[in-house]
């Protein structure tokens, strides 16, 4: 997919996971919407991995560090055919197989994941294993801005530059939020470049509301440089929907039908805009 394919998939995403919050009652639709660009990119571009054979010894391997997103993780799988659309419609009612954070019961996910700062120490394990099998699959490990108070993050962080893991990509979704408010009050993090740099990582900075930044970083990644690479993305919480933009409460929340209708509108206005483009192409 070229650019304007991937913005315009996940234009189309955003409004599965509207519909998919809005029916479901629940969903941590902030960090959801500001980490949906990076997900789209990954699965439509990036991954080497396979809906008809998920667990094909080659395949990519790819963490959802930042778990409580579960449900954008969920819209991409089934439109990539891992899960069903029955199976994503059940999401939120009595006895769904999808829960509010992903498990490998669930076609396509590697992990367990919810309870944070565990996803970059598995992902070291999955990159060190590639290595010492002499396999050529990436690990690649997204993780949330407030989960960077976690201290086994760093534990991994040291291990990933001791064991030179150059085909592990971390990602982080820097939206500047988390429940608590700016992730500067809570715990402050700056400068995070500085301090993966210092741990002998491979850092850049990128828009991650940029469609085209996060296809050039990922592109850009040396995976014979003998070091492991962090992507800062920095993205905007409820990236897309006016109301929920820079709004900490909406870190967790369901829209009531006025603001449901509200973020169609302003979804479906963008997607005619890029077919527009598209077009004209």
């Amino acid at each position: 997919m070229n650019a304007i394919e991937l913005k315009q998939k996940s234009e189309s995403l955003r409004l599965n996971l509207i519909n998919l919050v809005h029916s479901g009652g629940t969903g941590h639709i902030g960090g959801d919407l500001s980490v949906l660009n990076v997900l789209t990119v990954l699965y439509y571009h990036t991954l080497n991995v396979d809906p008809k054979n998920p667990t094909m010894p080659g395949r990519d391997r790819f963490i959802l560090s930042k778990g409580h997103c579960a449900e954008a993780y969920y819209c991409v799988l089934c439109d990539k055919g891992f899960i069903s659309k029955d199976e994503l419609e059940q999401y939120g009612k009595d006895y769904a197989h999808l829960g509010g954070h992903p498990d490998r019961t669930i076609p396509g996910v590697e992990l367990n994941t919810g309870a944070l700062g565990h996803g970059l120490s598995a992902g070291v394990g999955m990159a060190l294993a590639a290595k010492m099998q002499r396999e050529h699959y990436k690990t690649y490990v997204v993780m949330g801005d407030g989960e960077q108070a976690e201290g086994s993050i760093y534990e991994a962080a040291m291990a990933a530059h001791k064991y030179r893991l150059d085909n592990l990509v971390a990602i982080i979704d820097r939206n500047g939020l988390q429940i608590s408010g700016s992730t500067e009050d809570v715990m402050p993090l700056e400068s995070i470049r500085q301090r993966w740099e210092a741990f002998g990582w491979d850092v850049k900075e990128i828009n991650g509301d940029d469609i085209r930044q996060i296809v050039n970083a990922l592109d850009d990644v040396n995976f014979n440089s003998g070091r492991p690479h962090l992507i800062i993305s920095d993205t905007t919480k409820g990236f897309g929907i006016s109301y929920m933009e820079n709004v900490a409460k909406w870190h967790h929340g369901v829209p009531n039908q006025e603001q449901y209708e509200t973020a169609l509108t302003e979804i479906d206005k963008r997607i005619h805009q890029l077919y527009n483009e598209r077009e004209k192409e």
